[in-house]
């Protein structure tokens, strides 16, 4: 057992929305906290999240981190204090010309939000992509058509669902006509298609390599099912008490809700 005040851990690396970020959207002060103890103490915070650069970056900057972060659920490792990219992957050309041909045969309620050049893409507006866009703090770009985009450089494609009945038939769909890409469920609404490989715990992997940390020394903690890999990648892998239930069946230990301090919580057990 470690002594009072010694870490047990190199990083942690934390989820944002339904982890450290509340349904209010901003980060529950209890964690931001204990982060900060946590680098006092020499740690080193990551944020694994399926946000974008431009969505992720406030926190980030709220955090007054300088780590690279793990964006878009594992297609990009990036260092935001520079913009510079340090892992990528994006769909395959072949992908994402299916992608194009099977958004006109989606289910009624379901809408394309594409991630490209910095941007979300749009062909059509609703109050599901409104919603979604407030609620990451992204600007919407519309175009006239898909083919504006460039062919080989698309990061993701979010399925934003109008309900979370949706979701299954979504995922049949691109399952059946799209394959090599890799599917996850970020929240009960979203459906996100990944270039093949992409997972947050991946992209853990290939940066924890990088920089020689033992995933051993690693603490995770996450909510949803797109958090899942990383969680079982760590050396620690931690659920959010009101996440998602294959997440906590899947987790070393499950630590407080989100809003009651689930951040704070796994720190207090790692740095005693």
């Amino acid at each position: 057992m470690s002594a009072v005040g010694t870490r047990t851990v190199e990083w942690i690396v934390t989820d944002l929305d339904g982890t450290l970020v509340a349904r209010d959207l901003r980060i529950v002060e209890s964690g931001s906290a204990a982060l900060r103890r946590f680098i006092d103490a020499g740690g080193t915070v990551v944020i694994a999240t399926g946000r974008s650069e431009e969505a992720a970056l406030p926190y980030y900057r709220a955090l007054g981190l300088t780590t690279p972060a793990i964006l878009y659920n594992g297609a990009r490792v990036v260092d935001l204090s520079t913009g510079a990219v340090l892992h990528r992957r994006s769909l395959s050309v072949a992908a994402w010309a299916r992608l194009t041909m099977l958004f006109a045969e989606l289910p009624a309620g379901v809408w394309p939000a594409v991630f490209s050049r910095g941007r979300v893409h749009v062909t059509d507006s609703s109050p599901a992509l409104r919603d979604y866009a407030a609620r990451d703090g992204v600007a919407l770009h519309r175009l006239g058509s898909w083919g504006e985009l460039p062919f080989d450089d698309v990061i993701k494609v979010m399925l934003v669902c109008d309900r979370p009945e949706l979701m299954d038939p979504a995922e049949e769909a691109v399952s059946a006509a799209v394959p090599g890409v890799t599917l996850v469920r970020s929240e009960s609404t979203y459906l996100e298609v990944l270039p093949a490989g992409a997972t947050k715990g991946a992209a853990l992997r290939e940066l924890a390599a990088s920089r020689g940390v033992a995933l051993s020394d690693i603490a995770a903690i996450g909510d949803n099912p797109n958090d899942l890999d990383m969680i079982q990648a760590a050396g620690l892998g931690a659920a959010v008490g009101d996440g998602a239930e294959s997440v906590r069946a899947a987790a070393d230990i499950v630590v407080r809700p989100c809003a009651e301090g689930a951040v704070a919580d796994l720190v207090a057990r790692v740095l005693p």
